[in-house]
């Protein structure tokens, strides 16, 4: 039997993405549900930096981050939506292999991105319940600039690496990829040369993207926990609570969704699965986001009134 016929990295091959249905009766309503869920995703998103920048009151290090957080989230779902979109519009699969890179590049960036971002948001809140008197200092806007460098250093190498690793693995003939992105683990399943060296990239990235960040996160809430338990009032409890909410909500939704992904045992794994954890969170937790952050919270209501002439932001209220 002879070996598998492998395709030209030139980039002149292509490979097919399965998305989330193969029958075409299905395809209009995919197209229009997926098409109004990008549309809110990013008028919710953009809505959150345009209030937070205009706003003097919203310049502070929880907002400057989640203003980060919102154009993250927008460009994470950028990266895989509108080809998804694309393709159903035009009945193709196939994605080139330049292409296919280059989105995987954006998705693990991005990705990465949303974890370090949502750490330093739990370090931020840990700081201003935990070390109030600190906080200033803590919190500067030296030090948020000097985070926010780090997080996109620490996201930005490793999916780089990742992505150029790829380049020198060669796929088989056999190019079908069962989502409607380009998945890391599922592109290393059509290879047919050696990657021990990209599946460990792949652990390297799982310990610098998902575990470092959620430990991060879990220590500054057990901290909070401990200080916010030790406040005899119970309404000032509350109140310190209340200021952890959305954020503690969006990462349970993340990381819930993410370890249904990757800590499941393989024997549980399918690609229905894997599709459906997928959707929750490169597509739906992105555009609750700004519904989350906005519906609670008192600031960003009376900027959204103040940025529309005094009438109401009805879109996120």
């Amino acid at each position: 039997m002879g070996k598998p016929s492998k395709v030209n990295q030139s980039g002149s091959s292509d490979f097919f993405l399965l998305g989330l249905s193969e029958q075409p009766g299905e395809q209009p309503l995919l197209f229009g549900i997926f098409l109004g869920m990008y549309l809110v995703t990013m008028v919710g998103n953009l809505l959150i930096v345009l209030v937070i920048s205009s706003d003097a009151h919203l310049h502070t290090p929880m907002y400057f981050f989640l203003a980060n957080l919102s154009l993250t989230d927008a460009c994470f779902t950028s990266a895989s939506v509108p080809k998804m979109l694309a393709n159903i519009h035009t009945h193709s699969q196939a994605i080139s292999y330049s292409g296919c890179l280059t989105q995987l590049y954006f998705l693990l960036m991005f990705g990465g991105l949303d974890n370090c971002l949502l750490a330093v948001m739990a370090y931020d809140r840990y700081v201003a319940i935990c070390q109030p008197l600190h906080y200033n200092t803590a919190m500067s806007p030296q030090q948020c600039a000097i985070m926010l460098c780090v997080c996109w250093v620490l996201t930005n190498c490793p999916a780089m690496m990742h992505t150029l690793l790829l380049t020198r693995v060669a796929f088989c003939a056999h190019t079908v990829i069962p989502h409607f992105y380009c998945d890391p683990s599922a592109l290393l399943k059509l290879a047919c040369s050696d990657t021990h060296i990209n599946e460990l990239m792949i652990i390297t990235m799982g310990l610098v993207f998902l575990a470092i960040p959620l430990m991060l996160i879990v220590f500054s809430y057990v901290r909070i926990s401990w200080a916010v338990l030790g406040i005899p009032c119970s309404g000032g409890r509350w109140k310190a609570f209340s200021t952890c909410g959305s954020h503690l909500t969006v990462v349970l939704l993340f990381y819930g969704s993410l370890m249904g992904v990757y800590l499941l045992p393989p024997s549980t794994h399918s690609a229905e699965r894997e599709r459906r954890a997928a959707i929750l969170y490169m597509v739906v937790i992105p555009m609750l986001n700004p519904f989350i952050y906005s519906l609670r919270n008192r600031d960003m209501k009376e900027a959204m009134g103040k940025l529309f002439g005094g009438g109401k932001a009805v879109f996120l209220l």
